[in-house]
């Protein structure tokens, strides 16, 4: 079983306050929702845990089965087995998407993928054939490029999958169905989740929420936190406005 602790970690960027004493706790077979309003921290701390250079830890660390990753690389941590589904994925111009995927599948196994085998996992989400022989991200719509992540995250199988704004761009079916494979394989990892929508809080059926406002946790805890916030907004923990 792999563990992920968030302790204590507080967070700037230009100088500025983003995350402050956040302390989590995630292990493989476990969903995590983090909701929270707009501005409220959520994107900054998926980004930290991955090793973005842009932010800057203050105070605190990140653990990883008992080793503390708060200093490595972002590429070192990939390698450890962590992946972030990019809210905004950037574009690559000139990078084949089917030679992008046969890559990082041998970088991770060490070992060649069959196109075919590729060509009906993305059969599985609903992700177009052709949009395999496009350049990375290039004239993608939003949910071509959300799909497109998804598929990453289901040939490198990491041990802890992070999806920021996973809903963002795509139609409900295609939703729905990204969620029935999250469920059928959460067992082998740890899945956190970031949102604000609460009806696609209530579809993913987390095993834990965690409420994140002012770069603080408000709340964790289960359906009743969709219940209050469904009723009274995120002024229940704390946001008045």
């Amino acid at each position: 079983m792999d563990i992920l602790n968030i302790n204590n970690l507080s967070v700037e960027a230009n100088g500025k306050d983003i995350l402050r004493d956040v302390s989590l706790s995630f292990k493989t077979g476990e969903i995590h929702v983090i909701m929270g309003p707009n501005g409220s921290g959520k994107s900054t701390l998926a980004n930290v845990i991955i090793g973005n250079p842009k932010y800057h830890i203050k105070n605190g660390n990140i653990e990883l089965n008992g080793e503390d990753i708060a200093t490595k690389e972002m590429n070192e941590r990939a390698n450890l087995g962590i992946f972030l589904a990019f809210q905004n994925p950037v574009e690559i111009e000139g990078l084949n998407i089917m030679h992008f995927l046969k890559m990082i599948y041998k970088r991770r196994f060490n070992e060649n993928i069959p196109t075919e085998k590729i060509k009906e996992l993305a059969k599985e989400i609903n992700l177009q054939e052709d949009i395999l022989n496009r350049q990375l991200n290039f004239n993608l719509s939003g949910g071509e490029k959300k799909k497109l992540e998804f598929l990453q995250m289901m040939l490198i199988k990491p041990k802890v999958q992070i999806f920021d704004e996973i809903d963002s761009g795509i139609d409900i079916d295609s939703f729905k169905r990204i969620m029935e494979i999250i469920r059928s394989i959460k067992r082998q990892t740890i899945t956190i989740i970031i949102t604000h929508q609460i009806n696609t809080a209530k579809l993913i059926e987390p095993d834990r929420i965690h409420v994140l406002i002012d770069g603080k946790i408000s709340v964790s805890g289960g359906q009743e936190i969709l219940d209050n916030i469904d009723k009274e907004g995120y002024k229940f923990y704390g946001k008045q406005n």
